[in-house]
């Protein structure tokens, strides 16, 4: 197993590196710093994606035939860990990481043509309708249902945690089409526009203060919505399941050290700056133990992801590999944005709701912290999801005892 670079490697990265430094503009750069989520507003992300869609690095993962990047897996890991550590925008996965590996899949030729390229060109903006009130991390308990009627299906009920559903025009949906069998017999994927009729959005306060363009979560409800059954689903009937357990491959493991280490990198500039006992937070003993074992923990998983690279090079399969980067991954982002918490001291105290007040024309509001602790807390806040979505960590803990121990 050979987890050096080659010089094809390095000289891509190089490639990578330059691109960002003139995209990635320092009006982008200033609002990504201030975010709590990892998001910009809809402006700034459609701004971005296009800039990689003109590059043509847009969609990595897709075959070149859809209009991917035709990169290497090597090409892949490398594209990935150079925008982590840059600290760029996170791609919304919605469309091009989730719903349209499924379209290539299981659509038909129709629902490419139609869906495919706008995912590409980010003229649409996809949300995710999974999860429901009451289901918790049982999605088969799901409830929504769509009821056929002639060539329609007739949809009631309602989704939760829709990240960003105030901004998406078109929803890909499980929703319950029998109720014989197992509850995961009669599940259904379908797509469908946001601006049908009986289709409302309403948004879901979170502790890290929602406010107008950094507002991520939402609750939808549907009464009475129809869709046209040829045209929204995808695949076959009941078999929407299956669809929802080949879209989640897209939707965990992913690298996480580049991203770790430019987290970690921002923890310890502010420990430089901040003071203890006369002296720089980065000095403290108990600090300095603190930010080591982070970097060991970081190191461990950088090279975990390295072999995992180093096998997809070779041609090799991921399995339960992807859960323990999802859990061992998450809950180091937790870790870290406690220390960034902890290094920030009395200025993470007054919980700035409205991190990009300062960035807008016209206005006069003075920070009531540095800039570097305004994000602070409300990404603390913000960071409790990441064991929760994309698979709560106590299932995938399930998943690596079955599949590794054998439990």
């Amino acid at each position: 197993m050979d987890l050096a670079f080659t010089s094809e490697d390095r000289a891509f990265a190089k490639e990578v590196r330059d691109w960002i430094a003139e995209a990635y503009t320092p009006e982008l750069r200033a609002k990504q710093a201030m975010s709590k989520n990892g998001y910009l507003d809809k402006e700034g992300m459609v701004e971005w994606q296009k800039k990689l869609h003109e590059r043509g690095w847009i969609a990595p993962n897709w075959p070149t035939e859809y209009g991917g990047a035709g990169f290497t897996a090597g090409q892949k890991y490398i594209f990935h860990m150079e925008m982590a550590a840059a600290g760029t925008p996170q791609v919304t996965p919605m469309g091009l990481g989730m719903v349209a590996p499924v379209i290539m899949a299981f659509g038909n030729d129709a629902q490419k043509q139609q869906h495919l390229p706008p995912i590409l060109s980010t003229d649409i903006w996809w949300c995710q309708g999974y999860s429901e009130p009451g289901s918790g991390s049982d999605l088969a308990s799901l409830q929504m249902s769509a009821v056929r009627d002639g060539d329609e299906y007739v949809l009631n009920g309602s989704k939760i945690w829709t990240t960003h559903a105030q901004w998406a025009d078109w929803m890909f949906c499980l929703v319950r089409t029998s109720k014989e069998g197992k509850p995961q017999q009669g599940i259904s994927f379908i797509v469908f526009p946001m601006d049908l009729k009986g289709i409302s959005v309403s948004a879901l306060p979170t502790l890290d203060g929602p406010v107008q363009g950094q507002q991520e979560i939402n609750q939808v409800f549907f009464e009475d919505v129809r869709v046209k059954i040829d045209d929204a689903l995808i695949g076959e009937e009941n078999k929407g399941w299956t669809y929802a357990k080949y879209l989640l491959q897209f939707e965990r493991g992913n690298a996480y050290a580049p991203g770790l280490k430019n987290m970690l990198s921002k923890a310890k500039k502010i420990a430089s700056v901040e003071q203890s006992n006369g002296r720089p937070l980065i000095e403290d003993a108990d600090f300095q133990r603190k930010m080591a074992a982070m970097e060991m923990r970081i190191e461990a998983l950088n090279a975990t992801e390295l072999r995992i690279f180093s096998a997809l090079s070779a041609g090799e399969a991921v399995g339960p590999e992807s859960s323990m980067l999802k859990c061992a991954g998450s809950e180091t982002q937790q870790a870290i944005s406690e220390l960034v918490v902890e290094a920030c001291g009395g200025y993470a105290a007054p919980f700035v709701e409205d991190t990009w007040s300062h960035l807008r024309a016209g206005t006069n509001y003075d920070m009531p912290t540095p800039a570097y602790a305004a994000p602070a807390a409300p990404s603390y806040f913000n960071y409790r999801k990441t064991s929760i979505y994309a698979g709560s960590n106590e299932i995938q803990r399930n998943i690596m005892a079955k599949m590794v121990l054998g439990l």
